[in-house]
């Protein structure tokens, strides 16, 4: 690569990373005269506690700003003719700012959302699939964790496939794995209450302790 290159894949990456970090679920809190959710429920900034603290409505809209979060790394990379391979680290600096954002003090969500987001500028169609794996895991189990693990492995299994048989650039392999990776690095709190049936499913109130 050319040293000028090297300078705009850092700078995209940069971009992501401070894009994903952009917490909209205490932005519209803020706006909304809302309680913030890092003060209830787990403390994190994504849909689930932003529903706690916010209602429907509003962890609707911040569900589709932090996916569009994931989009606009993306679609950056892609405009300024950075190659599939800077698109790949960019999508995944936006999933690490969204959970460790320099604006909460590495505060965030679990990057479920603007992962999702990135994705489904790789491959709509593997997107779009995973969705109802998403859905019926939480109806079955009624545990949001669950739901957004088994969809998160199941879109990289999916994205290895499609890269393999369409084919796609093998920098998804790259999204692939490390996305799913992150998203289970960030659910390991989750994870370890799952394996200990300590879990809260949903409607299920919480404990005063």
């Amino acid at each position: 690569m050319e040293p000028w290159e090297i300078l705009r894949a850092l700078a995209i990456v940069v971009a992501a990373y401070l894009i994903g970090g952009i917490p909209w679920g205490v932005i519209i809190a803020r706006l909304s005269g809302g309680p913030d959710p890092r003060t209830i429920g787990s403390g994190r900034t994504g849909g689930s506690n932003v529903m706690r603290a916010l209602g429907p409505r509003l962890a609707l809209l911040a569900g589709i700003l932090d996916l569009l979060k994931g989009v606009a790394a993306v679609l950056l990379a892609r405009a300024l003719g950075a190659g599939p391979g800077v698109e790949v680290v960019a999508a995944l600096a936006a999933v690490i700012g969204h959970s460790r954002s320099p604006f909460l003090g590495l505060g965030g969500g679990r990057g479920v959302a603007t992962g999702f987001g990135a994705l489904f500028v790789f491959s709509p169609i593997v997107a779009l699939a995973i969705v109802p794996v998403f859905a019926i895991t939480i109806l079955v189990t009624r545990y949001s964790s669950m739901g957004s693990l088994v969809a998160s492995a199941t879109g990289g299994v999916l994205l290895a496939i499609a890269t393999s048989v369409i084919p796609l650039s093998p920098w998804y392999y790259l999204y692939a794995a490390g996305g799913t990776l992150l998203i289970f690095l960030f659910h390991t709190d989750n994870i370890q209450r799952l394996l200990a049936g300590q879990e809260r499913r949903i409607g299920t109130p919480r404990s005063p302790g």
